[in-house]
């Protein structure tokens, strides 16, 4: 197993993933989740693979992109409230459906973690949807802990 960043060539792959990410967060929720589509265009996603401040890391065996990690760099500059740190938010992370339950998801949240750690980050952050019941186990048991919580009412 290899961890790198992301290249062009790994877009194809990268898109496939996005849809199986999509797909659990429709069924979860389809009253905000389309269904049939990914979080980032075409466009987009060649944007951020070129983005050095919002890298991704890819796992890779035998030649196949098995997971992701989209990384953000994140920084409040002269915020009123907030203090100055940089953090280094995991916008997704997603293992393919196939591969799942053999460490691969634990290695790239590793490396994204020792990333953070080599850029001199404070911390490192992610969401989680609550009905995603599976990646909060995930979570906390690599140690992540609660930072904040978001509550809605449906009208």
């Amino acid at each position: 197993m290899k961890i790198r960043r992301a290249t062009k060539g790994d877009k194809h792959r990268i898109e496939d993933l996005l849809s199986q990410v999509l797909a659990v967060h429709h069924n979860a929720r389809p009253d905000i989740f389309k269904s049939g589509t990914r979080k980032y265009t075409a466009d987009e996603l060649d944007q951020i693979i070129s983005d050095d401040n919002r890298p991704i890391f890819v796992a890779e065996d035998a030649g196949e992109v098995l997971g992701y990690a989209f990384c953000v760099f994140i920084r409040h500059i002269d915020n009123n409230i907030l203090t100055d740190i940089k953090t280094l938010y995991i916008d997704d992370l997603c293992v393919d459906e196939k591969a799942r339950g053999k460490g691969i998801g634990r290695e790239l949240y590793n490396y994204a973690v020792a990333f953070a750690r080599e850029n001199d980050c404070y911390n490192l952050t992610l969401n989680v949807w609550a009905d995603n019941t599976s990646a909060l186990g995930f979570y906390e048991n690599l140690g992540l802990r609660k930072q904040k919580i978001g509550m809605e009412l449906i009208l």
